[in-house]
């Protein structure tokens, strides 16, 4: 067994995530394609194989322990000049992210990290792109808006080809269930 890439999020849910990921590879990011739309819970992190099954025991009792709660989107922002990066801003929501977030980065836990930044609950809808295309994405988003209810997060993995697929879903209030059950066929193809 050797490491795997793995992230957790919660996914931007139909037709809003469709929607942002064809602007997204619109601007000219080439990634957009293989990222679903998302806000980050927690990063591109390795870990090895063999941590896969405690890291879904560790991440379901972080779900069962959680509530839906209202997710909102409105207008843009970016990290630039720090981050070559354009999002979408959540304005409803935040504050439950990053309390999911430091459960899921438990330093008791499985995939504790620190973080290079400050953490900023946020859809990107443009990363690495020249300036042009940046300042067309901040513009033309700068009105969008959309809300759901967020009733879980989800793990990914990514693979050699770039792509991040999803493993596993953890839904709010579940019951705890062994890790191994609900875990995905790995290098499976993503439904649509």
């Amino acid at each position: 067994m050797g490491t795997v890439t793995i992230g957790v999020s919660i996914a931007v849910p139909e037709p809003h995530g469709s929607q942002l990921q064809q602007l997204r590879a619109g601007f000219g990011d080439a990634a957009a394609h293989g990222i679903p739309t998302h806000v980050t819970l927690l990063p591109p992190t390795e870990v090895d194989e063999s941590a896969l099954p405690a890291v879904e025991a560790h991440l379901t009792e972080v779900a069962a322990a959680g509530r839906p709660f209202p997710m909102r989107l409105s207008g843009t922002g970016t990290f630039r000049p720090l981050s070559p990066v354009v999002f979408v801003r959540v304005v409803a929501g935040a504050e439950a992210c990053g309390a999911l977030q430091e459960q899921v980065r438990d330093p008791a836990g499985p995939v504790a990290r620190e973080l290079a930044f400050p953490y900023h609950p946020h859809v990107t809808v443009a990363h690495g792109i020249d300036e042009t295309a940046m300042d067309r994405a901040f513009e033309e988003l700068a009105g969008y808006e959309a809300e759901w209810p967020c009733t879980g997060f989800a793990l990914y993995e990514q693979g050699a080809d770039g792509v991040w697929r999803k493993l596993r879903e953890f839904p709010f209030g579940g019951s705890v269930v062994p890790p191994q059950a609900g875990h995905a066929k790995r290098g499976s193809v993503p439904t649509r």
